[in-house]
């Protein structure tokens, strides 16, 4: 177990053991903060000190006992506490088990919240013994070799074991006896399946993971660019253990079966933050579980990354560098425009400005950016908080959502009095956000005042660039396009042929599609007078407004994506 109280440093720990000067950490040191590295590799590989001596050193910092895992025999029963994914992802090998305390060699001893997780989700007591990454991945070999870890084989496994499971997860009608749900819970097999669902999740980069109970069934989902995928599903006698499960990890009330839940996990797979949103739905036969998965190594808060084209880029710059105004994003839920805005808000960030957002949820963490979390249950609202944010000084304000007058008035209120802000709409396209912000009460003098620009966003799926094949496309293609084939003469059509770098779905990963309206002079004397969507769009396309279809066609032309995906997201206009 790790030593209370602070650590001591590994310079002054390799020091008072003997083994290296003040000179050599100095000058590995320098090299460190020249090409960066952890301290201990720039020491071994400049000869100062041995791999063994380092291990001690490291073993003495965090309290942990180092382990030879080159001469030690481990017993299988050990090994299969932890599953070979799990292993390969933790860049662990538990090495011993015994009163339910589970000693594992760890590759990187100082990321302590590795056991923390571990605890998590075996159920057990869970100590780090120090190693060194080739020794564990040597260990991972030879232990776990020609094994694998599937949703597929455990439930296999569990199909055949299906009588020791039922006496351990019985299923209950009726009130919830809390001490069967606590043991179903945590039950091994629950404990198990439910980890290696998360963890194949989360490599195969899903948004959401989805729990169905049915009357026959129960389904398990999860979300990859967009679309839900179903994995094998597991028997319907496990279904109110793993709910029970999940909602003992996210600290919610598993006798509370009538009434939706929220809570939250929070993990880190591989060294990498995850945090899991829970929501617990009553259904006819039994709680609905969505999990939502938020994934910061996944997501790119980069402006150059977001789907820009060159041309809107140069737009988007120029809008960022506004001193005042409202830069709306606009489109359905799950289109990425928080992501693009945080992504603007990345690129502006600055230690000169001070920015603040207000969101709910706050879903990830910008450094630098002050972030408050609205919570409406003891008055925290977007207006309240708004009107305090006023008063904090900030050069730029993102407000999560404009969902009601008195959010849009104070947005109003902080535009006019210098500040610039940034929020999101539901709205089809940019100029029925015009319409929705005349809808919620807004005086069309305002809104002529102080909106600057409406970005409208779809996200389509990229084809997967291991597997893109170039096609011909035939004559009803074109027409779910609008097109004519003597409109696209010259031009390429590709789609994904399917491979298991996509999973056979010739699409991997998305990108946004952008339609970027500018509030000009005309378009605010449309504004004033109250004119139509329509006559708003047919000015805007005549001063150059390139509509979401034909950013789609421009995507297409450039291989990025299928007419399938544009015809899905897009209308013609």
């Amino acid at each position: 177990m790790a030593l209370n109280g602070p650590q001591k440093p590994l310079g002054q720990l390799l020091k008072e053991m003997e083994l290296v000067t003040e000179g050599q950490i100095q000058e590995a040191l320098a090299l460190q903060r020249e090409k960066g590295g952890a301290l201990g590799s720039i020491l071994v590989e400049l000869g100062y000190v041995s791999e063994e001596e380092m291990l001690l050193a490291l073993g003495a910092q965090v309290g942990m006992e180092v382990v030879n895992l080159d001469d030690m025999k481990l017993d299988r029963a050990t090994t299969e506490k932890v599953s070979p994914t799990m292993a390969k992802v933790y860049k662990i090998i538990p090495v011993k088990f015994e009163n339910n305390m589970l000693t594992v060699a760890m590759a990187d001893p100082l990321n302590v919240s590795v056991l923390d997780d571990l605890r998590f989700m075996l159920n057990c007591d869970v100590q780090g013994a120090v190693s060194n990454e080739e020794a564990v991945t040597r260990a991972i070999n030879h232990y776990y070799a020609g094994q694998t870890a599937t949703v597929e084989d455990l439930l296999a496994k569990m199909g055949e074991d299906a009588a020791a499971d039922a006496e351990i997860i019985k299923e209950s009608k009726g009130p919830v006896d809390l001490q069967n749900a606590a043991a179903s819970a945590n039950a091994a097999p629950v404990v198990k399946l439910l980890n290696l669902i998360l963890l194949q999740a989360i490599k195969d980069q899903a948004s959401d993971i989805h729990f169905e109970p049915f009357e026959t069934e129960f389904k398990v989902r999860y979300r990859v660019d967009g679309v839900l995928y179903e994995m094998m599903p597991p028997p319907l006698h496990l279904a109110i253990a793993l709910i029970s499960r999940i909602k003992v990890m996210a600290n919610l009330d598993i006798s509370e079966n009538r009434l939706p839940q929220d809570g939250r996990i929070m993990l880190a797979i591989g060294g990498k933050p995850v945090d899991l949103r829970i929501s617990t739905l009553p259904t006819m036969f039994g709680e609905s579980v969505v999990m939502r998965v938020l994934d910061r190594s996944v997501i790119s808060l980069d402006i150059d990354n977001i789907g820009l084209r060159e041309e809107d880029f140069k737009l988007m710059k120029l809008l960022l560098d506004l001193p005042n105004g409202i830069i709306i994003c606009t489109g359905p839920t799950g289109s990425g425009k928080t992501t693009t805005l945080y992504s603007c808000l990345n690129y502006i960030n600055d230690i000169k400005w001070k920015t603040i957002t207000t969101e709910d949820p706050v879903e990830y963490d910008l450094d630098g950016v002050v972030q408050c979390q609205i919570n409406e249950e003891v008055g925290v609202t977007y207006g309240a908080c708004l009107r305090a944010i006023l008063r904090q000084d900030p050069d730029y304000i993102l407000v999560g959502e404009i969902r009601d007058l008195e959010t849009a008035q104070i947005a109003v209120e902080a535009s006019l009095t210098g500040h610039l802000v940034f929020s999101t709409l539901h709205t089809n396209d940019a100029p029925s956000t015009i319409t929705r912000l005349l809808d919620l009460g807004i005086e069309s003098f305002l809104i002529s005042a102080c909106l600057e620009a409406i970005v409208a966003q779809r996200l389509v799926r990229r084809i997967c660039a291991k597997c893109k094949s170039e096609f011909e496309p035939t004559e009803e293609m074109l027409l779910t396009l609008s097109l004519r084939p003597s409109d696209v003469e010259g031009k390429r059509f590709w789609y994904g042929t399917g491979c298991n770098h996509c999973n056979n779905t010739g699409y991997k990963g998305r990108q946004a599609i952008f339609e970027i309206m500018l509030l000009t002079e005309r378009i605010k004397n449309l504004v004033m007078t109250h004119a139509s969507t329509d006559e708003i769009r047919r000015t805007a396309r005549e001063q150059g407004l390139r509509v979401l279809r034909e950013s789609g066609l421009l995507a297409i032309y450039d291989g990025v994506t299928s007419i399938e995906e544009v015809v899905r997201e897009t209308l013609f206009n």
